[in-house]
């Protein structure tokens, strides 16, 4: 059984950071867990899948985080609970929205910690917002078609608006258009 050789969250994103980027060349999907496992390929709601299917058997809830872009190109995290704090698991192809140590005294702290790698040339955090997959109603384990209704399902939570000044966004802004992408930070995963 792979859930036994991956057994804790650091385990498992390092797992999902060894899988290619999905970049949907044959057009868009939401695989399920057992598929993205049969690909080794996933975008970032199918590794959330994956980690919540791993992690499940050793007690983790499947907790989904959705990060809400003014782009409307939103992200999806697995988050966990530590008593060291909150942390999440994800799959980006920028480096800076993968996952997140268990560190984060609450769950906006975690969400905030996405608002500086976020930012390109049309994206911006404006929202979290958390829920349980297994309230989405959809086989997202082991389905072997694409599930349409669970991305429907987290794209009409309601969001809690996660303020950000606007003088830091141009900062950030301004130095992604000259630098490009930022080095991973300390505590990222």
């Amino acid at each position: 059984m792979i859930s036994r050789k991956y057994n804790t969250p650091r385990e498992v994103q390092k797992l999902i950071r060894t899988f290619a980027y999905n970049r949907e060349e044959n057009g868009p999907t939401v695989r399920s867990a057992a598929l993205v496992w049969k690909s080794k390929r996933a975008h970032c709601l199918e590794s959330t899948l994956l980690a919540a299917a791993l992690l499940e058997h050793h007690g983790y809830p499947p907790l989904v985080m959705s990060l809400e872009s003014k782009d409307r190109l939103d992200h999806m995290l697995y988050v966990f609970k530590k008593p060291t704090g909150w942390g999440a698991i994800s799959r980006s192809r920028e480096e800076g929205l993968h996952g997140r140590a268990p560190r984060f005294r609450a769950l906006r702290d975690l969400a905030y910690s996405y608002f500086d790698p976020f930012i390109d040339l049309t994206g911006r955090l404006t929202g979290y917002a958390l829920t349980n997959l297994d309230h989405s109603g959809t086989n997202w384990r082991y389905s072997s078609k694409n599930l349409w209704m669970l991305e429907n399902f987290l794209i009409e939570l309601k969001h809690k608006r996660i303020p950000g000044s606007q003088r830091r966004y141009q900062k950030v802004l301004e130095k992604f258009k000259f630098e490009g992408e930022g080095p991973a930070l300390e505590g990222w995963w």
